[in-house]
């Protein structure tokens, strides 16, 4: 990635980023265009070439990850599909330098945010259309590294599926149970469960 590609990357993250911290901590109705524009140091202007709607915006941060995680399942081929998923998953799934910079506020407070903030009908739409893109872009990858055909062979569309609802089922978990439980076991405990039952393709 060249300098300019990165500084875009890192100015998208931090519109997410400031996309979420802001509708946790004020609620989503609360927020406008222009604070979460400011909040990452940039113009609404700017906001809007990145993207459409502040629910695109939360998610965005979700959908970089599983970009991240299709992008990292074309690299190491000789490594076994459900290892490489486990590892992909987790490593995108862990802290990163953006969440580390900005330190989260009380725990409790942030979990309950998160939770009213994924009720939103517009963010759960946006995540619906994410989770699409997603499934696609993992059984892409996962049919480049095992040699499958997506348009004729069902498996890497199921191997997809199950990596999105492990994650979803393992961000679920996270967020109801009190304290919420760390997110790499739930990740590989749910990955397991498809790996040991789950043909690779």
């Amino acid at each position: 990635m060249g300098l300019r590609e990165r500084k875009k990357a890192e100015t998208r993250t931090a519109l997410s980023w400031a996309a979420i911290r802001l509708a946790v901590e004020r609620g989503y109705a609360e927020v406008r265009v222009e604070d979460i524009a400011e909040a990452a140091g940039v113009s609404p202007r700017t906001f809007n070439n990145y993207f459409s709607s502040k629910a695109e915006a939360i998610v965005a941060r979700n959908t970089d990850r599983v970009r991240g995680i299709a992008a990292a399942l074309r690299e190491h081929p000789a490594e076994p599909l459900w290892d490489a998923i486990t590892r992909a998953v987790t490593t995108h799934f862990a802290p990163d330098a953006e969440s580390a910079a900005h330190p989260l506020p009380d725990a409790e407070q942030w979990t309950a945010g998160v939770r009213l903030m994924l009720a939103e009908p517009a963010v759960q739409g946006e995540m619906l259309r994410a989770q699409a893109a997603a499934e696609a872009e993992i059984a892409a990858a996962v049919a480049e590294r095992t040699g499958a055909d997506p348009d004729r062979d069902l498996r890497p569309h199921l191997v997809a599926a199950a990596v999105t609802a492990a994650i979803g089922t393992a961000t679920a978990h996270h967020l109801r149970t009190e304290p919420p439980s760390p997110m790499a076991p739930l990740l590989t405990e749910a990955l397991h469960g498809f790996a040991t039952g789950l043909a690779t393709p």
